[in-house]
């Protein structure tokens, strides 16, 4: 049977009530796959349960629907089977499943039935002393997040974007993780997109750097035009994690959905300004990038023209003396000046004075 098949299958399980021990390791060891798993109520954090299938249990223990507070689960990079069983737990959608287990999505918001999916690309600037032609300036992973009545579930890929920090965070303020789910959506979104802010501010730095040696005299032109292609390539990859998210942003803040309060609406519009913010940074970046690298291919066109004007003034320089020895060369007897005593001198005069006045000539026309 396909995986598809086997989600669908999940599905159907869950939909009729039917449980599964998540921490029973013969039938799913989710061993370090999972971050985190925690209960809040009135945006409190309760003791923990014993297991993730206990946890669920006791936030629906008054019935089906919102319960009583809800659970929140972080993943790490689970396998199929491991995020199959979760996926059964919760009655999440089996596309939705699939596209969580599998990496590289595009970042966008799906709704299904009472359940949000999100899809964010998180981002990280990479340290280096020098930018060179090869460095790596930008590095993205991904996160998603499932929103239901009672639940939370977020599954991160990638070496950073740890929520430990965000989760400390919402829990010290109880008033705004009390608002649920959607509360913790948000508080994702607002987080991933700062990340975006900070990223783009130490981009920046980068390109001034770079526009700095393009027009410093002192720099080496070979690896300019190099440090500039690299870092065009690791801004598409910033472009490409940014400029996605904004549609699905801008339909969280106004388009009216069951999983979203509209109270929480509000918070999304200022998530969606920082995020066309940066978006204008990007874009503001990819074209002074642009201007940079034309001007540095301007300034190796200027070079290379400098350069043969230099080589054509010598080589007419020395066409005179070339000639000159060229002609008197040649195997006569009867030729002017051929048995005087002053020839040779006179030859040398008339070649220093020649290859003078046209080194003069050039100078003064800029060509030396």
């Amino acid at each position: 049977m396909s995986m598809v098949g086997n989600l669908r299958k999940v599905a159907r399980l869950a939909r009729r009530g039917r449980r599964v021990d998540l921490s029973h390791p013969a039938r799913s060891p989710l061993g370090s796959t999972v971050v985190n798993c925690v209960i809040y109520r009135d945006g409190i954090r309760q003791e923990a349960a014993p297991s993730v299938e206990e946890s669920v249990a006791r936030v629906r223990k008054h019935g089906h629907g919102r319960g009583d507070g809800f659970v929140w689960l972080g993943l790490h990079e689970p396998s199929e089977t491991q995020f199959a069983r979760v996926g059964e737990l919760f009655g999440l959608h089996p596309l939705a499943v699939e596209d969580a287990v599998h990496a590289h999505q595009r970042p966008k918001v799906e709704q299904y039935g009472d359940v949000l999916f999100a899809v964010f690309k998180t981002v990280a600037y990479v340290e280096h002393e020098e930018l060179t032609a090869t460095s790596e300036v930008v590095n993205t992973g991904e996160i998603m997040v499932f929103a239901g009545p009672d639940f939370v579930v977020t599954v991160r890929h990638g070496r950073h974007g740890s929520l430990g920090p965000l989760r400390e965070d919402l829990e010290a303020d109880a008033r705004q993780l009390a608002k649920g789910p959607a509360a913790v959506l948000h508080a994702i979104a607002d987080h991933v997109v700062d990340d975006y802010l900070t990223v783009a501010d130490a981009v920046q730095n980068d390109i001034d750097q770079v526009e700095t040696d393009v027009f410093s005299p002192h720099s080496p032109r070979s690896a300019d035009a190099g440090r500039i292609y690299q870092l065009k390539r690791e801004l598409l990859e910033l472009k490409r994690a940014v400029v996605p998210l904004g549609r699905p942003v801008q339909a969280l803040a106004v388009q009216p959905m069951p999983a979203i309060d509209p109270e929480i609406q509000a918070y999304f519009r200022d998530v969606a300004d920082h995020l066309a913010r940066v978006t204008e940074q990007i874009t503001s970046f990819d074209a002074l990038l642009d201007s940079i690298l034309q001007a540095h291919l301007a300034q190796v066109t200027v070079a290379q023209n400098e350069d043969m004007r230099k080589i054509t003034a010598w080589a007419a320089v020395i066409a005179v003396p070339t000639m000159v020895c060229g002609v008197y060369g040649m195997n006569f007897d009867h030729m002017p000046e051929l048995r005087w005593r002053f020839g040779y001198p006179l030859v040398l005069v008339v070649i220093a004075t020649a290859c003078l006045v046209i080194h003069r000539g050039f100078k003064r026309n800029g060509w030396l």
